[in-house]
């Protein structure tokens, strides 16, 4: 059910400016302010956000809301024997992917899932119950190896995009994550969690793929991220397929390999699916 009205919290994006460059944010013109909400589709995501949904049902009503369709196949490798485990994905879309995820691993489990996301997203407060913010700039990087600890040794399923950002087109044409980072090993064997790997099936566009190749060969910041609110609303009418891989247990991760080259094989476990 929706939540009450009064827990609503649309996205401001002068707010956000605000908070995160302080006295700076007025010398950016108000024209400039203007084209960014429209950019970032601001009013399209407040329509949603004031319909109250909060946890797995924002994120099921969200995919509904976008106009999207997505299969599942391997729900049956959803472990039920009352362990927490952790769930890693590549992250093809930036966006949708995570809503989806969300919504199927957390309806799976009754709600009892944690993200680890870019703080960013608390600003949506009908996704914030099910986030751990991860800030790896500015004051709240110092916390975080403390925040992926709570978050592992808690008693939710951990849902994570190890690769941190959204897929890239490599030089072949072929769409796929950038390096694993090699946390969810770690932490996972420390607290003895089996890892799910996942595989969503999916791409963005070819403008988000050049943005992001210009702003690697530029050495400029990540200006991609910017689109991705359009490409999430392109994605009505779109198909999506989700496959889900058989749990691996937390003991495969021996000394044989280093956490690194681990994260890397179950990478490409899950491109394998």
């Amino acid at each position: 059910m929706p939540i009450e009205q009064s827990g609503i919290k649309e996205i401001d994006l002068d707010e956000i400016i605000q908070s995160r460059i302080g006295k700076k944010a007025k010398y950016i013109p108000r024209f400039v302010v203007t084209w960014l909400k429209k950019f970032v589709q601001q009013d399209f995501v407040n329509v949603f956000l004031r319909k109250g949904f909060e946890g797995v049902e924002f994120c099921r009503e969200g995919v509904k809301y976008l106009g999207a369709d997505v299969t599942v196949e391997g729900k049956e490798n959803l472990p039920d024997d009352g362990r927490y485990h952790t769930f890693v994905s590549n992250h093809p879309l930036g966006a949708i992917d995570g809503v989806a995820l969300g919504w199927i691993v957390g309806e799976h489990y009754e709600g009892k899932i944690k993200y680890l996301v870019n703080d960013l997203l608390m600003n949506l407060q009908g996704l914030a119950p099910l986030c751990i913010p991860i800030n790896k700039i500015g004051r709240q990087s110092r916390n975080l190896p403390a925040m992926v600890e709570s978050a592992f040794s808690g008693k939710n399923h951990v849902l994570m995009f190890p690769a941190g950002l959204c897929s890239r087109k490599r030089s072949d044409g072929t769409i796929r994550d950038l390096p694993w980072g090699k946390t969810f090993i770690i932490r996972s064997v420390k607290h003895q969690r089996d890892v799910v790997p996942i595989h969503f099936v999916g791409r963005n566009s070819n403008r988000f793929y050049r943005v992001a190749m210009w702003c690697k060969r530029l050495h400029l910041p990540n200006f991609a991220m910017l689109l991705l609110p359009n490409e999430m609303r392109r994605s009505n009418g779109s198909h999506y397929m989700v496959r889900i891989g058989k749990p691996i247990p937390y003991q495969t991760f021996d000394h044989s390999r280093t956490p690194a080259e681990w994260a890397q094989w179950v990478q490409d476990r899950v491109y394998e699916l």
